[in-house]
């Protein structure tokens, strides 16, 4: 018989709600949520689990993260070392509380976050709940292509042109099971032979993609910075545009029509331009990253201006792989000293996150949810930071970490 658990806590925030409420009373039974509220009372054979003066949240989702991308690793390392160098951040992000993460795939041959995903699910490795993209696929010379320019180079990611390409390296992708579809719909700023204001990809070529793996049942996320390749992913029917970090209000507002989600990763935005002037940040990274930072610096610098004045449906993603994974939480005060509200950043990361992922279950404190459950020290409608500080954590009602 399944362990019933009743948390307690001086305050809950249910991931759709205004404001915190006062005394979390949460009945956790089989891996989802009982009963909350006044009706989830202690009664024989149930396990009390106070947390005292803590605001109890729904599990955190981060829409974009890469698993691929460690530190100390290199896509030309076996495929053992880089899962290896996974687990770590595996264990951070869910420490840090966040209980679902959305992996948007890289230029590595193996589909490194299928074999990790798998290997959650089955037990046999701590680590947030996965749902990946197994590859970025992306055009010759565009933001997933990591080719050499030598002519006798082998190609290095997932290299795609044309409708006919574009639509097997989706069916590639199903083969792996993948969960979501990744492509480049614009060049990127750590990409050498592209630009992020030029879109890659014709929109028969994307309608091509998308087309296909909407009949496959798979979700598409688009890589896309500026306007062209962005009108071009949401016309094709993307469910998701990453960083958007040229876009101009109007195509933020068309992404709003559209009910396209928008995952702006400021964090990672602002720790490049933070380094612009510093050498020593940019020694080991492709000199043309630091140029087209350069080029592009006044616009994005705006980048989270635009994204708090637009209406569209924001759903938290951080990059994290471009940055160290424990650091991902810094995403809700880049979100917050942008212009977005407390409200806006929190939901971001619960309830429309959840919605983006197509999993109501998740992101919600509620009768029947998926008991996915972290505390935190005190309201993070008043204090953002104390996100950083997450010391309790239930995934799927298992406890992975407490007071």
């Amino acid at each position: 018989m399944a362990e019933r658990i009743l948390v307690t806590a001086a305050r809950w925030w249910d991931g759709t709600s205004n404001a915190v409420q006062q005394g979390a009373r949460i009945l956790v039974c089989g891996g989802r949520i009982e009963k909350v509220g006044r009706d989830a009372a202690a009664s024989r054979g149930v396990t009390v689990l106070d947390l005292g003066e803590r605001t109890v949240l729904p599990g955190l989702i981060d829409c974009h993260v890469h698993l691929s991308e460690v530190a100390n690793t290199d896509l030309t390392d076996a495929l053992s070392l880089r899962t290896l160098a996974a687990l770590a951040p595996l264990r951070e992000l869910l420490d840090a509380g966040f209980t679902t993460v959305r992996d948007l795939g890289g230029a590595s041959q193996e589909p490194l976050a299928v074999h990790l995903r798998d290997a959650i699910a089955a037990g046999s490795i701590p680590g947030p709940r996965l749902l990946v993209a197994p590859h970025l696929i992306s055009a010759s010379a565009g933001h997933g292509d990591r080719t050499s320019p030598a002519a006798d180079a082998t190609a290095l990611g997932a290299v795609a042109d044309g409708a006919d390409e574009v639509v097997r390296h989706v069916r590639n992708d199903a083969r792996h099971r993948a969960d979501w579809i990744k492509f480049a719909a614009t060049g990127g700023l750590t990409s050498p032979s592209d630009a992020p204001d030029r879109p890659t990809y014709t929109q028969a070529e994307l309608d091509a993609l998308v087309g296909v793996a909407t009949d496959l049942g798979l979700p598409c996320a688009a890589h896309a910075f500026s306007d062209e390749g962005i009108r071009r992913a949401v016309s094709a029917g993307v469910r998701s545009v990453e960083h958007a970090c040229l876009a101009t209000p109007d195509v933020l507002e068309l992404l709003a029509r559209s009910r396209v989600y928008l995952v702006p990763t400021m964090h990672v935005v602002n720790i490049f331009l933070a380094h612009l002037d510093n050498d020593d940040f940019w020694h080991d990274k492709v000199p043309e990253s630091r140029e087209k930072l350069a080029r592009h610096a006044d616009t994005l610098r705006r980048h989270g201006q635009r994204v708090s004045a637009c209406t569209a449906r924001v759903a938290f993603g951080t990059d994290a792989g471009m940055f160290p994974h424990a650091d991902n939480w810094r995403e809700f005060p880049a979100m917050t000293s942008a212009g977005l509200t407390a409200h806006r950043a929190l939901t971001s990361a619960t309830s429309i996150a959840a919605d983006l992922l197509h999993r109501p279950d998740l992101g919600r404190i509620a009768t029947g949810a998926t008991a996915d459950l972290i505390a935190v020290p005190s309201d993070p409608f008043q204090d953002i930071e104390t996100l950083h500080h997450v010391d309790f954590v239930m995934r799927t009602g298992h406890i992975h970490r407490q007071p």
